[in-house]
């Protein structure tokens, strides 16, 4: 009987009676980041109770978590480098390899489903996002003027041009080598943990000033300044994988734009191509028309490919590199202990 009543509705009628099947998505993706931000701050107690047992006399009885190379970008690409130039994995920071390596492809094959899946920067920015739209932008967020959004937007791939000058450009195979096994990158987890351990008041100014910004401008650091979501922004421009709106469907409503992260003008596009799109699928799990908004290939496909094709890539390079030896460093615990020693008067 149901049926009968549904085929004899009218269109508008449909639309009114439609709830939309992927409202869940953001509820999984903050399931997704709360358990990968929780693992990282297990990760981080890990490892400042290893620091400390080596860097005092007694004996060390933690483990050095591999995940900590997670945070050690310019060593994960100095790595990448000497891969490519040597087919040689980092002996060092193999994790930390790894990683950038599954994040790379998997913004070839998902978009940026890095950033907006499992990033914890992007977790933090998020929950700033919420904590903005609570306390101050309850009935809708101030818009950044185009031309300013671009024109900030260019600095993290300035910076992005910068370090790739820098490292993939200018530093030869003996420099890289080097590099990898100097007592700075061999310490650079430690100096990391340092840095927070012992703010300066410098450091302390800009990252609050950070958090002020997201407060007023959703995810600030992540569409301006962040040079390695410039980098999977880029590769995403190969992904098979991108959101559709059918124009003819739509009833140019505007949740899509309102609702995503970076500010794409959604509902004024046929293809989101933009390389700022991280793959959340806000705009998907807000729309009110149904089919209006999906994920492509060559024909639609599941939204939900997206995140598991995303995480499900982080996974299977960790479960490779685990099973292959490419996940825990080489370097010996002296080595380790000694570089963290020196940590404190290593400059950069």
């Amino acid at each position: 009987m149901s049926d009968l009543v549904t085929l004899g509705e009218s269109p508008p009628a449909r639309k009114a009676r439609w709830r939309n099947p992927f409202r869940a998505l953001p509820a999984v993706r903050w399931g997704v980041q709360g358990l990968y931000l929780a693992f990282l701050v297990l990760v981080g107690w890990e490892f400042w109770r290893f620091h400390q047992q080596a860097v005092g006399a007694g004996p060390v009885t933690v483990a050095r978590p591999p995940s900590v190379e997670a945070f050690l970008p310019i060593s994960a690409l100095v790595g990448l480098k000497r891969f490519l130039l040597t087919g040689y994995w980092d002996p060092v920071h193999p994790a930390g390899l790894t990683l950038l390596a599954a994040a790379i492809v998997g913004a070839l094959v998902a978009r940026k489903a890095f950033c907006g899946w499992i990033c914890p920067v992007g977790t933090l920015s998020r929950g700033l996002e919420w904590l903005g739209e609570k306390l101050l932008w309850r009935r809708r967020w101030p818009a950044v003027p185009r031309w300013l959004d671009l024109a900030l937007t260019s600095v993290k791939y300035l910076l992005l041009a910068f370090f790739s000058w820098a490292v993939l450009w200018q530093m030869p195979l003996r420099a890289l080598e080097g590099f990898q096994l100097s007592s700075y990158n061999v310490a650079a987890d430690a100096k990391m943990l340092l840095f927070f351990l012992d703010l300066t008041a410098t450091s302390a100014w800009v990252l609050g000033g950070l958090v002020l910004i997201s407060l007023i401008v959703k995810n600030a650091w992540c569409r301006w300044g962040c040079p390695y979501g410039a980098l999977l922004g880029l590769a995403s421009f190969f992904s098979p994988l991108r959101i559709v709106r059918d124009t003819e469907l739509c009833n140019d409503c505007g949740a899509c734009t309102r609702a995503c992260p970076v500010e794409i003008p959604v509902h004024a596009r046929a293809q989101v191509r933009s390389p700022e799109c991280t793959g959340c699928l806000s705009c998907v799990a807000v729309g009110t028309v149904p089919s209006c908004l999906g994920v492509s290939r060559s024909k639609r496909v599941s939204p939900w490919l997206v995140p598991v094709l995303g995480v499900g890539t982080m996974l299977l390079f960790w479960g490779v590199a685990v099973a292959t030896g490419f996940w825990t460093s080489e370097v010996p615990l002296e080595a380790f202990r000694s570089a963290y020693r020196m940590a404190p008067m290593i400059g950069h």
